[in-house]
């Protein structure tokens, strides 16, 4: 009986866990206008946070990586798909990435690696110098990627104080202290420069 009494309890109160995060939205530009492909994430998150037991995936397509940019919470496996007709490679220079390389492969076959370090990872094909793409692996799940209009939202985001920060490959980064509430949304814009 103590046990149905819990799970009820449980089952009554979850509605209102969920109800208690908060949304973060803005919109990312710069002296140009609208600015596509800008990360948005909470720097300074407490708590674990396990990763998605599905794996992302990154296709190699028409000779360029898509998408361009994965934000991902650390622990993340994500699948480097080729679905050229020619050979492709994978590979990085970047630590947080463990300077891997997956080799060469043909189209329909599909490599993996798992991001078990903080950071950025610039991703490249050895074979196709043009081809160039990101995976910036992060400490919480509380993150976005600009959209073509340049917004974001982040969902489900916990009462509190928090810096939000921004990437992006070619302007400089900028933090905004913020205050987020439950059920209400904060709005956050940022200009980013050279």
């Amino acid at each position: 009986m103590p046990f149905r009494v819990l799970l009820t309890l449980l089952y009554l109160t979850l509605p209102s866990i969920v109800l208690a995060a908060g949304t973060i939205s803005g919109t990312i530009t710069d002296k140009r206008g609208v600015t596509v492909d800008a990360v948005v994430y909470i720097e300074d998150s407490a708590g674990e946070f396990a990763p998605p037991k599905e794996h992302l995936v990154m296709d190699q397509k028409n000779l360029a990586f898509t998408p361009h940019i994965i934000p991902i919470l650390i622990g993340t496996t994500v699948d480097f798909l080729n679905s050229d007709d020619i050979l492709n490679n994978v590979f990085t220079p970047s630590w947080a990435g463990h300077k891997f390389n997956l080799g060469t492969y043909p189209k329909g076959i599909v490599r993996s690696f798992t991001f078990d370090r903080l950071g950025e990872v610039v991703i490249l094909c050895n074979i196709h110098p043009e081809m160039e793409a990101y995976i910036i692996i992060l400490s919480n799940p509380f993150f976005a990627v600009t959209d073509k209009t340049g917004k974001f939202t982040i969902s489900g985001v916990p009462s509190g104080r928090y810096t939000l920060r921004t990437w992006h490959e070619r302007l400089k980064p900028q933090t905004k202290q913020i205050s987020v509430r439950e059920n209400n949304t904060t709005v956050v814009d940022f200009e980013l420069i050279r």
